[in-house]
């Protein structure tokens, strides 16, 4: 049996919402182990001078939890 958690994380690009993903999930790997899944909580832009200025989304990660003992 295994048990997982669910953190929450947030990341930034100036590119997509897909980069901001991408960075989201690879910045999250480098400190989790074993995650499954992400998705999308929450999607918003950065708005400077009329313009996007940064894509940015609230991810929810899951990982699997490492068994002691």
């Amino acid at each position: 049996m295994s048990v997982a958690r669910v953190v929450e994380i947030t990341s930034t690009s100036k590119m997509s919402f897909e980069d901001a993903i991408q960075r989201g999930v690879d910045r999250a790997s480098k400190t989790l182990r074993q995650i499954k899944s992400a998705w999308v909580k929450e999607q918003e832009v950065q708005i400077e001078n009329n313009k996007i200025s940064a894509f940015k989304v609230i991810l929810k990660v899951t990982f699997v939890l490492e068994d002691v003992g």
